[in-house]
């Protein structure tokens, strides 16, 4: 699927196939989504560069998610996204060329309605495709924040159940281990927007207006980061205290059983010396 936002005078329209009697400078932003081989190919042919496949975005090296040239900018950025009952970081792929925005992606994803929304409500402000890529970062991040929100939630509940010493079981473990998994997750997630951002600063082509809102931008990343590693603290410090209270449980049933043991030594001594009196009376 393909949808092109075109820019009219002051005015936006979306189209659902690129234009051909519309120059690329009114092309504001390309957004192809599990594109067909046809569309790939009639925007390669429009904008004379390469639209990556799945397989290539996926197989990109890190040091490798940012290329600049004197056209184009090109960048690979980790969406946290849910499969199952797993977290995952979804590659997305992001084509600044010249003023235009293309973006490939192979998930459906609410960012992305979400900037559309944003854009049809407030048409003026973007006056390029950096303008839309910058709402799109801002609309993630603040996603992140929220993730990161839910998952502090997350751990206070299961610090009240482990302080609290109800319902200690291996399932309160398994849950603390997938907490760490999740909270690692939007940490690479994080770093990733962080490496890229840095990136942009130093590009000349980013117009300097939104320089000070991506500066803004790696300020909250860096605090985000910095509340991950809080989470983690907490996360391995709640780990501990659970298997120093199943130690100390044990403790307490080996306890019992020794108690027990001595308690009935003494049936079971007399028992094993009847048992044998038994026998030599017998020979």
């Amino acid at each position: 699927m393909i949808r092109v936002f075109i820019r009219e005078g002051f005015q936006i329209r979306i189209l659902n196939k690129l234009p051909e009697d519309i120059g690329r400078e009114n092309i504001l932003w390309v957004d192809l989504f599990s594109p067909t081989e046809e569309e790939k190919e009639n925007v390669e042919k429009f904008f004379n560069l390469e639209i990556p496949t799945k397989q290539k975005m996926e197989e990109i090296e890190v040091s490798s998610r940012y290329f600049e040239d004197e056209e184009n900018i090109k960048i690979n950025a980790f969406f946290l996204v849910k499969e199952g009952n797993n977290f995952i970081n979804e590659t997305v792929s992001f084509i600044l060329s010249i003023d235009t925005l293309i973006t490939v992606r192979y998930r459906e994803l609410k960012t992305f309605s979400e900037t559309a929304k944003r854009i049809l409500s407030n048409p003026k402000y973007y006056e390029n495709g950096y303008y839309v890529f910058t709402t799109i970062l801002e609309i993630r991040i603040d996603s992140d924040a929220d993730t990161l929100e839910f998952i502090t939630r997350e751990i206070n509940r299961l610090s009240r159940i482990v302080f609290t010493g109800i319902d200690i079981t291996q399932q309160l473990l398994e849950s603390i281990s997938y907490y760490e998994d999740y909270n690692m997750t939007i940490r690479e997630n994080l770093t990733d927007k962080q490496r890229l951002v840095s990136s942009l600063l130093k590009s000349y082509k980013v117009p300097k207006d939104l320089r000070e809102e991506l500066r803004i931008m790696i300020k909250d990343i860096n605090s985000l980061i910095d509340y991950t590693n809080f989470n983690f603290d907490r996360l391995d410090y709640l780990q501990n205290t659970f298997l120093g209270l199943i130690n100390i449980e044990q403790n307490k049933v080996m306890k019992i059983f020794t108690l027990m043991s001595v308690i009935f030594l003494p049936p079971t001594l007399i028992a094993a010396i009847y048992g044998m009196t038994f026998n030599i009376c017998q020979n």
